[in-house]
């Protein structure tokens, strides 16, 4: 799998991010080809994005004799954050990918005004016991304005979570968003299958793919 790195910005080369991206792309594609395109990139993505989550070694006895592995240290907690709702898309799939981690969803809406985020749910706790110990990877198909992804990692920041075990997955990205989250967290692990051109005055990335919830959730206004 080859990679584009730049700072702690991740982007995936891979041949199935390029066709996926097509097929989310384009507007004609039905929900359902949608969707399943979105988990592919999410399963692509949330491999890369975990692929230093830290081992330990165990003993186990295989039908043949015991032999030593490696498996997940079970003393660190892992987090899925999805931003509501179009995080879900990825949270699935990660759930899918480690089923011991915990998903605590945090939920907020842009306001189409002011383009700020506006909170209606967190499921985080209102402290975390030994942070230093919890890997959080914050998830939302697409940084935009990168408004709400900062308010996410905010929310993390404060409750105890150190920045090296903070990472962003997201499937689209534009330079805007990236800007800011870099500027203020400059240590943030950012893992991202794409980065468009800009964002337009309505606050959509440019070519983009629209709004990814209401694609995912058939929620258009008719």
């Amino acid at each position: 799998m080859k990679k584009i790195v730049q700072n702690n910005i991740t982007v995936v080369n891979h041949p199935l991010c390029e066709h996926n991206l097509a097929v989310i792309r384009d507007k004609n594609v039905s929900s359902d080809g949608f969707k399943n395109s979105m988990k592919r990139l999410a399963t692509i993505l949330i491999l890369e994005a975990t692929k230093d989550l830290p081992l330990k070694n165990y003993a186990v006895e295989t039908p043949i004799r015991q032999c030593n592995v490696k498996k997940l240290d079970d003393n660190y907690k892992i987090i899925f954050a999805p931003i509501l709702r179009a995080g879900l898309a990825i949270s699935d799939v990660a759930s899918a990918i480690i089923p011991e981690a915990s998903i605590q969803h945090v939920g907020m809406y842009r306001d189409e005004t002011t383009l700020e985020p506006v909170w209606y749910y967190d499921k985080t706790p209102v402290k975390y016991d030994n942070p230093e110990k919890i890997k959080v990877f914050i998830l939302d198909p697409m940084i935009a304005t990168g408004n709400s992804g900062h308010a996410a990692v905010s929310l993390f920041l404060k409750k105890g979570i150190l920045i090296e075990n903070l990472a962003f997955v997201s499937i689209l990205s534009c330079p805007e968003g990236l800007q800011l989250l870099c500027k203020d967290f400059p240590d943030l692990k950012i893992i991202t299958a794409q980065v468009d051109e800009c964002l337009n005055d309505r606050g959509y990335i440019v070519p983009g793919l629209g709004d990814a919830g209401d694609r995912l959730f058939n929620t258009f206004e008719k």
